[in-house]
């Protein structure tokens, strides 16, 4: 079997960059929203549009991409995409109004959904040795996880010495070397018969996955109301009907008869779940930072910059490993390093300080590290290589799936933990109204105590400060019996898949 050369391994260096900047750009607006608000002067429904379009156009658009990319070609679809990025990334930068930075942040995120598959499944293309292959997903995987812990960080700094449209734009220069270097480092592939596209299965893609990612994001931003309710049962009689047209039809968008692999299915709820748990900690280990501890936002983002090099050492060690491990054993071992993580971090107080947060938080991202490379490894080398650009979309909508539904689910324990204890600890003495504001959030609890007498305000902060750390141990709590258990259920399921370069292993791929 042939072996990738320096011209794939350049190619790859490549296809980092847009994975880089498209997970990027999740984040990057974390710091830049206060100040693009108070120069667009956004009302704040428009203020959440202009935060959350990206994210729901990428996700709801990722099925379509990645079948797309199969039938008209995987390089051409990514420079298509590159162009559309880069435009999408100046119109973001300068734009002058509320309504067109949210267009533009649309475009953002339709030129998003191409990047993503396509650089997946053109690593399918150039790496046919499964030792090489397993490598460059890793590097991939480190490079797409990276780029969400990474904007935060990168988008202080600009924030730091430029204007907010300066988070947009270090996008272009990537765009423009991606379109350059592209026709010469990548090969072209597409499926040599891959039938009629189906316009109308891509609007059931769309108006299947939308709903429900929005209904999944308003929980975990409001709670569970009538509204998220609806949009969710909305979008899941749609995601019946598009799996049964797919069933129909001679060239389905996808293939479901990819999901009676085991390793497939088992790779996707793997990586699906152990990003559950991840988000749902990250986002109540963020607020931890700042208001239980008190950091501004910068430090707090540069404090999660050991979690990167934790990602980058699990995803590193997973390609170096499989070569000689199974990766079910693999996996299921990162499982449980990351639940070792989410142990410790339930041990973490009021004033225990950073000794606990980091240790717990790094060994979790080692053990994901390993997951989500091994897991995107089984997803793509267990496809036909004229499927692998909708097997890649369906492990990334798996994935923003999984972090969704963490945001939500244990946002929303932590939040039920918190107001709990909260109404058993409140200080006395306080006026009514006072308790009432800080009952709903650790947020508010700060901001009303800004408006008390010092000693009252610091009894109000303390109660609730024990009142929040009790939520982040209870999700601490959930994200380790969730790792258990997906350990287990990985173990079962993936034990029989060989290591990378066995005889059976590269036959397969």
């Amino acid at each position: 079997m042939s072996r990738a050369g320096k011209r794939e391994w350049a190619g790859l260096a490549v296809l980092l960059l847009p994975s880089l900047l498209v997970s990027m750009d999740m984040s990057v607006l974390f710091f830049a929203l206060p100040f693009l608000s108070a120069d667009l002067e956004p009302t704040s429904s428009q203020q959440l549009w202009i935060a959350d379009i990206y994210g729901f156009l990428l996700a709801g658009l990722l099925i379509t991409m990645g079948s797309l990319g199969d039938r008209i070609g995987r390089r051409r679809l990514l420079l298509l995409g590159a162009g559309a990025f880069g435009v999408a990334s100046v119109l973001s930068a300068y734009a002058n109004s509320a309504e067109m930075l949210i267009a533009a942040r649309a475009l953002l995120g339709i030129g998003g959904a191409t990047l993503a598959p396509s650089t997946l499944s053109l690593i399918r293309a150039m790496f046919h040795d499964a030792k090489q292959r397993t490598l460059a997903i890793s590097l991939w995987t480190a490079g797409f996880a990276g780029g969400a812990l990474l904007g935060p960080i990168i988008g202080g700094l600009l924030l730091e010495q430029f204007w907010w449209g300066s988070v947009f734009l270090i996008n272009v220069p990537a765009m423009v070397l991606l379109l350059i270097l592209g026709p010469l480092l990548l090969p072209e592939y597409a499926d040599p018969k891959p039938g009629r596209f189906d316009l109308f299965s891509a609007v059931l893609s769309l108006a299947a996955v939308l709903p429900v990612i929005n209904g999944i994001k308003r929980i975990a931003e409001h709670g569970f109301d009538t509204v998220a309710a609806v949009s969710i049962v909305a979008g899941l009689p749609v995601g019946v009907a598009f799996v049964y047209r797919q069933q129909r039809l001679p060239h389905p968008m996808i293939d479901l008869a990819l999901f009676r692999k085991r390793e497939f299915s088992a790779a996707i709820l793997t990586a699906l779940t152990a990003m559950f748990a991840v988000m749902g900690l990250s986002l109540a280990a963020a607020q931890y930072l700042q208001l239980v501890l008190g950091m501004r936002p910068f430090t707090a983002a540069l404090w999660s910059a050991p979690n990167f090099v934790g990602m980058a050492v699990g995803t590193t060690l997973a390609a170096v490993i499989a070569r000689r491990i199974r990766p079910g054993y693999l996996i299921t071992s990162g499982l449980l390093l990351a639940a070792c993580g989410f142990a410790i971090l339930t041990q973490i107080t009021v004033d225990s300080g950073l000794a606990w947060l980091v240790t717990g938080s790094v060994l979790m991202a080692t053990g994901v590290g390993v997951v989500a490379a091994l897991a995107t490894d089984l997803v793509v080398a267990s496809a036909p290589q004229e499927r692998a650009g909708s097997a890649s979309a369906l492990s990334e909508t798996g994935t923003e799936f999984g972090g969704a539904l963490g945001m939500a689910v244990l946002g929303s324990v932590g939040v039920a933990v918190y107001r709990s204890t909260f109404a058993d600890t409140a200080p006395s003495g306080l006026p009514p109204e006072a308790v009432e504001a800080a009952r709903d959030t650790l947020g508010g609890a700060v901001a009303t105590a800004a408006q008390l007498p010092q000693a009252d305000g610091a009894r109000l902060v303390d109660a609730a400060s024990a009142a929040y750390v009790e939520g982040v141990q209870i999700i601490a709590t959930v994200g380790t019996l969730t790792m258990v258990g997906i350990a287990v259920f990985a173990a079962v399921l993936l034990r029989h898949v060989r290591a990378a370069g066995t005889p059976s292993t590269a036959a397969a791929a």
